[in-house]
Parts: C-alpha cells; sequence; structure tokens
C-alpha cells in the first residue's frame, strides 16, 4: 500500500507533524472515532468544523494522486487502480457526514457552507478525472485486462474506472478542457444553489387559519400539529399550514374551504417561480444549457444521450418508447377519474341552498380541489377515508413491520441502541444482526419533517462495505418527513406514508446487505434506472394483507386491521392510480424534454414546461409531480434524464414481487436469491443480476395489471 504525507502551510519536519496532530485532534470529523462501530461522532461535530475538514481531506486526496502517478514502477492492477480506490478515504469521510447532515439538518450556516464547497469539489474531481498522467497508468492496465487474470468484480472494477476517465472526458485537449473544467464547476454551483432555493420557499410559505372551520375533516392528530407550527410561528392561537408533505396534503384532502385550498396548492405548484429572490428559472435554464454543451464536448447529442449511455434504458429512444407504451392508457384513466370528480363537484354545488338564486357558482375542477373530491368520491363508492387507516399506521409500528419483514425474508434482526451519536433527538438508531448474531451494520432512521431538512424522502450511505483491506461494515440512514408526534398524539401515518417508509427501507437493505470487496461498487452503486429496484420491491410487502396483519395494529387498542377496512383500501386505491401515474409520467417526460434538447441557446423554462405538457396531453388539473422550478431530482441531485426509472424500477418490482405469489411471500429460496441480488451492488450489470434473480426477464404484464391499465 502506498504512503502519503499531507502538509498545510508552509510548516515542515516535525513543526508540521506537531501542527497536523493538532489539527486531527482539535476537529472531530478528523480524529479517531472512538465510538460504538465507528459511528460518526455527529454530536460533537459543528458547523465550524466543516471547512478544515474539507480542506484537509482535498490536500490529502491529491497528495494520493501524486503518490499513484509518480511511482517508477510499470503501471500493474495492485499499483494503480487498487490505490485509487483505496485514495480519498478521508474526503469520502468528511463529504457523506456533510452531504447526510445538509440534507436533514441543515442551517444557514451549513447552507453556506454547501455553496462554498460545491464548486471546490467539482474542482478536485476533474484534478483526478482529468489527470492524463493518472490516466496514462489506467490506460495501460485496461489495454493488459486480457493477460491479468483478474476476477469478475476486479474486472468490473477495471471497467468502471477507465470508462469513468473517459466520461469525464480527459481525453479532451487545450481550450475544450478548460472549458470543460469550468462548466463542471459552474453546474455544481447552479445545483446547490436550486437545492437552496426550493428549501427557502418551502419553509417561508405560510397559511395562517383562525377558523377552525376551515381545516375541515383534517384528523385530530393533524391539527396538533398544525397548531403547533402557529405558536412556533409566533401565533398565539390558530393554526399554521406549511408546504411540508405531511401538511400540504392532508389539508387539501380535508379543507371544504376552496379558496384556502387553491392558495396552498399555488403556493406548492409556484415554488422557485415566484419571480423573486429564490427564483429557480434562470438558473435551471443555465444548467440545462451548461449540460448540452458538456455533453456535446465529450461527443453526444445531448445530455439524455451522455446520461443514458451508461444506463439500463441505453438511450433516449427506449426511454421514450417505454413512456409511450403507458402514457395512454394512464392519461385515458386520469381523465375518467377527472369526470367523475366534476360530477361530484357539480352535485355538490347544485344541492347548495342559494345555488337557484346564484347558478352561476364556480364548478371548474381545479387542481387545489383534486385531492378533497377524491376522498370524497372515495367515501360515495367504497365508504372508505383514508382518515380510518392512519390509526392502524403508526410511525414505529410501521418501521417494526419494515424489520419484520427483512427477518422473515432475510435472517436478520434489528438491535434498537440508545445514547447513541446523532444528528437530530429525533433519530433512532439500531445495529443489524445475522440470524446468528454476527454485526451486518448500522442503520439510522431520520422519520420526521422539520424545517431544517429538505423535502421528500431519501436514503444516505454513510460507509460504504468493503472487503479490500478488512472487513468493513455499511452505516446508512432513512430519511423521511412524516408529521411528528405531538403531546396527545403519536405520529400516524397514510397509507402512502407507510409505502415510502418501507421503500427507503429497501435502499437501506440494499447497502446493508452489500457483500462485495471494492466499496465503489457495493450497495447502491448502481445504474440510476437499476437503483430503484431494490426499493420499490420492498412496497409489496407494506400492503401485502399477510403481512398487514404482523404490524399494522391500532395504536389504542391494539386490534388488528379489520380485512373489511383492507379490503376496501384496496379497492379505494384503484381510483386515483391514474392521476399517480399520470403525475408522476409528466415529470419524467419533462425531464427528459429538458435534457434531451440539442441546442444549448437560450430557453425559457415557463414556456417550455407548458408546451411539454400540452404535447402529452395533460389535463389542465393535473400538474408534474414536480414543476421544473423545484424539481431537485434532476436539478440538485442526481437524477437527470433520470426520472422515468421509478417508473422503469416498478416493471422490475412488479414481476418480482410475483415470484413470490407464485410461491409463499417469505419463500426461503426466492428470498436467498433476491437477497444476492442485493449483495452483489454495482459488480454486474443490473438486468444480469435480475435475470439471475428471476430465471428471466421481466414482463410489463404484472405492472399493468397492479395499475389497472389490464385486467
Amino acid at each position: 500500500m502506498l504512503t502519503v504525507a499531507v502538509t498545510l502551510g508552509a510548516c515542515d519536519g516535525k513543526k508540521n507533524n506537531e501542527v497536523m496532530d493538532k489539527i486531527f485532534s482539535e476537529n472531530p470529523i478528523l480524529s479517531e472515532w472512538n465510538t460504538p462501530f465507528g459511528v460518526p461522532p455527529f454530536n460533537e461535530i459543528k458547523a465550524t468544523h466543516y471547512l478544515l475538514a474539507f480542506e484537509v481531506a482535498f490536500k490529502e486526496n491529491k497528495a494520493e494522486i501524486v503518490a499513484i502517478v509518480s511511482q517508477k514502477e510499470a503501471p500493474t492492477f495492485e499499483n494503480t487502480i487498487l490505490e485509487m480506490e483505496r485514495a480519498g478515504k478521508t474526503l469520502r469521510k468528511v463529504s457523506r457526514i456533510f452531504s447526510a447532515v445538509n440534507a436533514a439538518h441543515s442551517n444557514k450556516e451549513i447552507r453556506d457552507i454547501a455553496s462554498e464547497i460545491a464548486p471546490v469539489m467539482a474542482k478536485h474531481s476533474d484534478y483526478i478525472n482529468l489527470n492524463v498522467a493518472l490516466f496514462k497508468r489506467v490506460a495501460v492496465v485496461y489495454a493488459a485486462r486480457e493477460a491479468l487474470k483478474l476476477t469478475a468484480e476486479e474486472s468490473k472494477l477495471l471497467e468502471e474506472t477507465y470508462k469513468g476517465f473517459i466520461r469525464s472526458g480527459v481525453n479532451l485537449k487545450g481550450g475544450a478542457n478548460t472549458r470543460l473544467r469550468e462548466i463542471n464547476s459552474e453546474m455544481a454551483s447552479l445545483a446547490e444553489e436550486f437545492g437552496k432555493n426550493v428549501l427557502e420557499e418551502t419553509n417561508e410559505f405560510e397559511l395562517y387559519i383562525d377558523d377552525k372551520k376551515d381545516l375541515g375533516s383534517l384528523p385530530s392528530s393533524l391539527s396538533a400539529i398544525a397548531a403547533n407550527e402557529a405558536k412556533t410561528r409566533g401565533h398565539e392561537k390558530g393554526w399554521s399550514i406549511t408546504l411540508q408533505r405531511p401538511s400540504i396534503n392532508p389539508f387539501l384532502q380535508a379543507s371544504t374551504n376552496p379558496e384556502l385550498r387553491q392558495k396552498m396548492y399555488d403556493g406548492y405548484a409556484l415554488r422557485g417561480d415566484n419571480d423573486n429572490e429564490f427564483d429557480n428559472k434562470k438558473i435551471l435554464e443555465k444548467l440545462v444549457s451548461l449540460r448540452v454543451e458538456r455533453a456535446q464536448l465529450l461527443g453526444f447529442k445531448s445530455h439524455a444521450e451522455f446520461k443514458l449511455s451508461n444506463a439500463m434504458a441505453e438511450n433516449p429512444e427506449n426511454v421514450y418508447d417505454f413512456l409511450n407504451k403507458l402514457w395512454p392508457a394512464a392519461l385515458e384513466m386520469a381523465k375518467k377519474e377527472a369526470v367523475a370528480l366534476q360530477d361530484y363537484k357539480n352535485k355538490e354545488i347544485e344541492a347548495l341552498p342559494d345555488y337557484k338564486d346564484n347558478p352561476v357558482a364556480d364548478k371548474t375542477l381545479t387542481g387545489g380541489d383534486w385531492r378533497h373530491y377524491v376522498e370524497k368520491v372515495r367515501k360515495e363508492r367504497y365508504a372508505f377515508n383514508e382518515d380510518e387507516m392512519r390509526p392502524y399506521f403508526e410511525c414505529g409500528a410501521v418501521m417494526q413491520g419494515a424489520f419484520r419483514v427483512a427477518t422473515e425474508l432475510f435472517g436478520i434482526t434489528f438491535k434498537e441502541l440508545d445514547d447513541m451519536p446523532k444528528w437530530h433527538k429525533d433519530q433512532q438508531v439500531f445495529e443489524v444482526l445475522e440470524a446468528d448474531g454476527a454485526h451486518i451494520g448500522i442503520i439510522y432512521m431520520d422519520m420526521f419533517a422539520r424545517e431544517s431538512k429538505r423535502g421528500g424522502a431519501w436514503m444516505n450511505s454513510i460507509r460504504a462495505q468493503s472487503k479490500l483491506d478488512g472487513a468493513i461494515s455499511p452505516i446508512v440512514t432513512n430519511n423521511c418527513n412524516f408529521p411528528p408526534p405531538t403531546d396527545g398524539e403519536p405520529s400516524l401515518l397514510s397509507f402512502s406514508q407507510a409505502q415510502t417508509l418501507f421503500h427507503e427501507f429497501g435502499h437501506g437493505l440494499h447497502g446493508l446487505l452489500s457483500d462485495v470487496r471494492f466499496a465503489s461498487l457495493s450497495g447502491t452503486n448502481v445504474s440510476r434506472d437499476f437503483v430503484e429496484f431494490p426499493s420499490q420491491v420492498m412496497e409489496n410487502w407494506m400492503s401485502d394483507p399477510a403481512v398487514l396483519k404482523l404490524y399494522a395494529k391500532h395504536y389504542k387498542t391494539g386490534e388488528v386491521i379489520p380485512d373489511a377496512l383492507v379490503d376496501k383500501m384496496n379497492k379505494a386505491n384503484r381510483f386515483n392510480a391514474g392521476f399517480r401515474t399520470v403525475e408522476y409520467m409528466a415529470a419524467a417526460y419533462l425531464d427528459m424534454a429538458f435534457h434531451s434538447l440539442k441546442d444549448s441557446g437560450e430557453i425559457d423554462a415557463r414556456p417550455f414546461e407548458k408546451e411539454e405538457m400540452e404535447r402529452i396531453g395533460l389535463i389542465e388539473q393535473i400538474i408534474p409531480r414536480y414543476r421544473a422550478t423545484y424539481f431537485n431530482h434532476v436539478f440538485s441531485g442526481g437524477y437527470s434524464s433520470g426520472y422515468y426509472s421509478y417508473l422503469w424500477s416498478e416493471v422490475l418490482d412488479s414481476d418480482g414481487f410475483e415470484a413470490f405469489k407464485e410461491t409463499a411471500i417469505f419463500d426461503k429460496e426466492t428470498a436467498a436469491k433476491l437477497r444476492k441480488l442485493f449483495s452483489q451492488g454495482g459488480t454486474r450489470p443490473g438486468m444480469e443480476l435480475y435475470k439471475e434473480f428471476r430465471g428471466r426477464a421481466p414482463k410489463m404484464e404484472p405492472l399493468m395489471r397492479k395499475k389497472g391499465f389490464i385486467k
């Protein structure tokens, strides 16, 4: 193994060692972690520690690369590829901690650091990925690969390392190379600014209500949260509804005040599009333009073509072909749902006492109406009220249900650990164990919404599993935005929120059950359109009637969820399936439209989005699940040209779960095959792994049946 030295400033010799010892001992990120299982000392880390930690990590990583490049020995797999795999350990440690905290528990100081670090990180990545001398060593090893007698995993590591350099643009010369570095730095800053603006707009919005009747049928647990929020925002009484998911959707369902519903809906739909200091239109327009320019520098026609060349879908044509097969049926179903909702609203208005005297009352079904009337139609058709489900989906019980499924499938168990370092008091920490008690890893569960947390739900890998230099166990996090408990009520989840918990837990299992040699190929380090399969397949167990009996129990009485209620739920959930699919697919089309552009000239985000939605025939009562100006997945995260992958993975998960329905939902032999798929990370192509698990390629029919598109 190569050894390197890191120096800061002009110090040398003994003085330098003393300086470094002081830096490492006083910075909890850099110092040795004397914590259980080597988890980060979150309780000791302050925002002020990050910049110095990053500085040390960048310099250490550069020194490691210099050591590899300056070797006199001829390039070999061991002295080049393996040393590159080892390099950057400190930088990965610092950046993973910072990214996790910035997403889940940030403040202005941390967000400012993120803005400062983003372009520096991009430049550092370019220092490695565009390092010609380093690439020459990799290329020598790659050229000799047939004679090296590498294992399958070693061959994959070599292939991915070589491809990574090519895709990064290492062969670009002169001005093209310089321009690529400029683009990468600017894109990193823009993406960070985009995400920060979405968070600011989300947190800034408030719908204050002082008349309880405007809450409608909002459940008591959620009205208590709204009352607490009002006090937090300086009101002596009343309720504050925010743009956090646990707040907005239940209000849109429950409130009988159409003006307030529309105000709430518009507040959500116009984030980043209010022509104010947090407006994201110019940012995303510049990002799209830079992505086109970068793709063409690298020899691709569009950003989508560049991104998809390394995905299961392979190219934009295949993605559009896939979407176009499902869109007509989904849109037709959504249109039928709209008719049913419109009919209900018509009857409701016509039944008003003063309607005959005022027959011009507005009957138009709006986006702000949709969720409200869905609940009314469900009650009328199926005698179902979603709020009936919440008492059976207490957050802690749903979490234990997910753990129980993992135990039944894979034999693993979960032991809660007290007094562990956390970044927030709400976190729960669990050790994950094999059936024989052997340690697998650690999972942090951070379930509740707060202003310091970005929206949505996600999984982080704090430490990736590997076996290169001894066994390194994984540390992962699951992060959600569920309603927090109040003094009088626990956190009660909706059906879709319970699905989300199982979904993110699937990502967590993908990281925890990894069993590979190289960290860069472990866990969720797979192609973007395969990474959602392990998460989405877990959702199937969440709603299986037999599994519901294991965990879905009334939080007050302990009563198991009644079969009749489950049956009503399943029937009711088929209504609005068109809406759910259409709003998702509209966002996938929008992502592809922006990133299939071949001209890096100016675009106008607002009319561009409008024209694309008109092209696909989206009805006016539905907007994309994420409009462009708050589409964090593709403009601040890693899903550009890849948002389709959730639906792509639904094909896999629907077909994959059929394997259990054909045997038993906890069939040991099938579960062992699924665990093997989870364990292999990115060491093999996703389709190859799926075919090994299923014994054949996936079929679309199970997904079509699940969505009600075919019988």
